[in-house]
């Protein structure tokens, strides 16, 4: 008859160790990778209303709602906005010429942000969004900037670094719809489902 021999409890404590250490590895990764994201969330927000600020400083016009773009940039695909002061997101006809739209193609006309500039495509965020503005959204009112596709983690925590945390107050608010009818504001609810679009006031 053969001794069968079983691992001794050093040897069961070592590969115990080793998986805690690779778990926390796995664990920690993801929460660097979450960090990451938030960081290229926020500093895309600050840099829309960065390009904003600096266009209407140098042209003295809103970039999308610009009267004058066709005469400043001739190109065959630049569109010019109505000049009214705001930024319309449905527009009469056609879709070419939605100011919302226009806003990024005017941006990118002027060097504000980079892309090209035939396209009124808005930007992707780091999730998988889309970046966008409008006149108001959740309660705010004035241009604002949204971002969209976020998980709750994320949302809550570009709310609390700009705001309250609070996505129902202040002067960042989310919800899970986006566009003209972008009125339910709500809380973040981390339920591994649902994704938030988090706006806040350019």
């Amino acid at each position: 008859m053969q001794n069968q021999k079983g691992f001794t409890l050093i040897e069961i404590a070592i590969v115990l160790v080793i998986i805690g250490l690779i778990l926390g590895g796995v664990l920690k990764g993801q929460e660097m990778i979450t960090q990451a994201k938030i960081r290229n969330v926020a500093n895309d927000l600050n840099g829309v209303s960065a390009a904003y600020y600096g266009y209407q400083d140098r042209y003295r016009a809103i970039p999308g709602d610009d009267p004058n773009a066709e005469t400043r940039w001739t190109s065959a695909v630049t569109v010019k906005g109505n000049g009214d002061g705001v930024v319309t997101v449905t527009p009469v006809a056609p879709a070419t010429v939605a100011e919302s739209n226009l806003f990024w193609q005017h941006l990118r006309l002027s060097g504000f942000i980079s892309g090209p500039t035939n396209t009124q495509t808005p930007p992707t965020n780091s999730v998988g969004g889309i970046t966008t503005v409008q006149t108001g959204a959740f309660g705010l009112t004035g241009l604002v900037v949204c971002t969209s596709n976020l998980p709750a983690a994320i949302a809550n925590a570009i709310d609390s670094q700009f705001d309250d945390g609070i996505g129902t107050t202040g002067q960042v608010r989310g919800g899970t719809t986006l566009g003209p009818a972008a009125s339910d504001a709500a809380d973040y609810v981390d339920d591994g489902v649902k994704r938030y679009t988090v706006c806040k006031n350019i």
